[in-house]
């Protein structure tokens, strides 16, 4: 009799962890699904968890490999001559004669700038650092439209044209417009699935109903379906925009990276809803097997004829 009841508390006990497990990892997935969201919304917050880095503190290399093709009394003539006097064996730092800053990192909601300190420049003794100087507002239909930013900020008498910016760049503002808009529709509907999911999660642990494990099953699956469908757009969309900036900008002196961080972030909030949703999948089996079994069992109790 000991025995029996001793299996059958450790048969009560193993469910009631797995699910304390499944709160954890659904709460740990509600935050880094708003960190998502919500990183580089001011300057300095999070700001390595960006989407991608655009780097233009080489832009312009391209007028000074090609001088000769520039008139010399030309602004852009004396513009260039006046760089190249700054040029110390290295690419000078164009971009702030450009009146640009040094990097450009997207987020969901904005975009933020600023400059590497101490320099653009690495070596075997210095590392650049960002130093983000500003961030735009806070928009839920934003997109980052690298030619318009760019050609906004530049000197008033230079223009895009004049530094070879290439127009596959302008082309692909559609997709890019499109794709924002997707991620940040279902990492709302992610966060607010998770955040629902975590007050079922509360409710089921201690009212053990199977209507509970099913509401919970349900939630953790719309949470997961759309921070999976979010990630997998996400890094879609990073892996191509920052391909393409390499191919077609690597001639003028653009460059972009991978957000890593936020890629980390977004597959890891996606895994662990995973978890939580397998583990009140199996929660809501186990409870329909042992309503059966208790309904059984009454129904072997009663007398016959009643």
């Amino acid at each position: 009799m000991v025995h029996r009841k001793g299996s059958q508390a450790k048969r009560l006990t193993t469910p009631v962890v797995l699910l304390v497990f499944s709160l954890l990892s659904c709460f740990v997935a509600f935050v880094l699904s708003l960190l998502c969201i919500f990183a580089g919304s001011k300057s300095g917050y999070l700001e390595n968890a960006n989407l991608l880095t655009l780097n233009t503190s080489r832009l312009g290399q391209s007028i000074l490999q090609k001088p000769k093709g520039v008139d010399p009394d030309s602004k852009l003539g004396q513009f260039v001559g006046a760089v190249e006097g700054e040029v110390n064996g290295l690419v000078a730092d164009i971009a702030k004669q450009l009146h640009l800053h040094d990097f450009y990192s997207v987020h969901l909601l904005d975009y933020c700038e600023g400059f590497y300190t101490p320099s653009s420049v690495a070596n075997n003794t210095v590392h650049p650092t960002k130093n983000v100087t500003h961030c735009s507002n806070r928009t839920a239909s934003f997109h980052f439209n690298a030619t318009k930013v760019i050609q906004d900020e530049l000197k008033s008498d230079i223009s895009l044209p004049d530094l070879d910016w290439p127009s596959a760049l302008e082309d692909g503002v559609g997709t890019a417009k499109l794709a924002s808009k997707v991620m940040f529709v279902l990492y709302c509907l992610g966060v607010a699935a998770t955040g629902l999911a975590l007050v079922g999660i509360v409710v089921g642990i201690f009212a053990r109903r199977r209507l509970m494990a099913i509401y919970n099953v349900v939630l953790t699956t719309i949470a997961f379906l759309s921070l999976a469908l979010a990630s997998i757009i996400s890094s879609t969309f990073i892996s191509k925009a920052v391909k393409l900036i390499n191919e077609v900008g690597h001639h003028i002196g653009i460059a972009a990276y991978k957000g890593h961080t936020f890629l980390g972030m977004t597959w890891a909030a996606t895994i662990l809803v995973l978890f939580a949703s397998v583990a009140w999948t199996y929660e809501c089996i186990r409870r329909g097997r042992v309503d059966k079994m208790s309904r059984a069992a009454n129904k072997e109790a009663r007398p016959w004829g009643r």
